[in-house]
């Protein structure tokens, strides 16, 4: 992912982040980890982050699993749903 993610950094300097859910699971892993320590925690406790990171983490996976599901009932036709829905973003725009 750090190769990825500075290759897109040095090709495309304006470009948007392409791994921003492997930052969003290691906050939940690390506010949960905080949370669950017996001794200090290494980070200012701080709830919100948590929360915000496993809703993230959450409408990614359910994402993937709607996904998925539409793949195993229409097929390869599930494509054209997101590429019709970027199309008329486009136009509407």
């Amino acid at each position: 992912m750090a190769c990825q993610y500075a290759l897109l950094r040095l090709a495309v300097p304006g470009a948007i982040s392409t791994a921003v859910m492997t930052g969003n699971l290691a906050n939940a892993i690390l506010s949960a980890m905080d949370l669950l320590a017996a001794r200090s925690p290494l980070l200012p406790h701080d709830s919100t982050r948590l929360n915000c990171s496993l809703h993230r983490l959450l409408g990614f996976i359910s994402g993937c699993l709607i996904a998925a599901a539409a793949v195993s009932v229409v097929g390869d036709w599930a494509w054209l749903l997101p590429a019709a829905l970027s199309a008329v973003a486009i136009a509407v725009r």
